[in-house]
């Protein structure tokens, strides 16, 4: 039994040799600025337009809602100050009395749907982006990692990305290992061609109108 422990230790020994002897392949790093590179997205412009665009929409929209808000408040408070004007009948009273009220329920109605209307957008938009963000960094990855493997590297470090310690991961690198710019001309290439500008307007010169003729006396007799 001995003997057949002691033949298992020196196989285990020589195949641990045998690895630590074996050459390992050396590490070539790279890094990129995923930021930058995001940035530089001609997608992100686009996106960003979008957003801009639809954005402006919805404030258009808030901002007609806040008139009416504005106007059912004025509407109301003229219906409390006839209700409490004791210079009209009481009936005439009492029904403002009443008309005020449904106006105020319309007025916090008119609140609660624009502040609805402004946390859904909100909310939307921030989903949006996030999975527009989520699909080009994807994209981006894809065209960092196979620049990598054709420079045949084996790790590639995001230089923005902070640590856990909220300090950068790559503290320094040598712009010879950096392929931001690279990543950025390979996502770019398909870029499409930007819309030509509509042809300036040609406009005919008018004729000059005729001077009027001076004013003069009439000969005397």
């Amino acid at each position: 039994m001995n003997k057949a422990i002691r033949l298992l230790i020196s196989l285990a020994a020589l195949g641990a040799a045998a690895l630590s002897g074996r050459a390992q392949p050396a590490v070539k790093l790279l890094v990129v600025d995923m930021a930058k590179v995001l940035e530089n997205h001609y997608k992100t412009a686009e996106i960003n337009a979008k957003f801009q665009a639809e954005g402006q929409k919805v404030e258009e929209q808030l901002a007609e809602l806040s008139k009416q808000i504005q106007a059912t408040g004025d509407q109301a408070k003229e219906l409390i100050e006839q209700s409490k004007n004791t210079v009209l009948k009481e009936e005439v009273r009492k029904q403002a009395e009443a008309d005020a009220q449904k106006k105020i329920q319309e007025y916090q109605q008119l609140q609660n749907e624009a502040q609805d209307y402004r946390a859904k957008n909100q909310q939307s938009f921030q989903q949006r982006a996030q999975n527009h963000r989520e699909l080009l960094f994807e994209e981006i990855s894809n065209v960092a990692r196979d620049i990598a493997r054709a420079r045949g590297a084996t790790l590639v470090l995001d230089k923005n990305g902070p640590s856990l310690m909220r300090i950068p991961v790559v503290v320094y690198a040598d712009a010879s290992y950096d392929i931001t710019d690279d990543v950025i001309k390979e996502i770019n290439k398909n870029r499409p061609p930007a819309p030509a500008p509509a042809p300036a307007a040609t406009v005919t010169p008018k004729p000059a109108t005729p001077a009027a003729p001076a004013a003069t006396e009439p000969p005397k007799p």
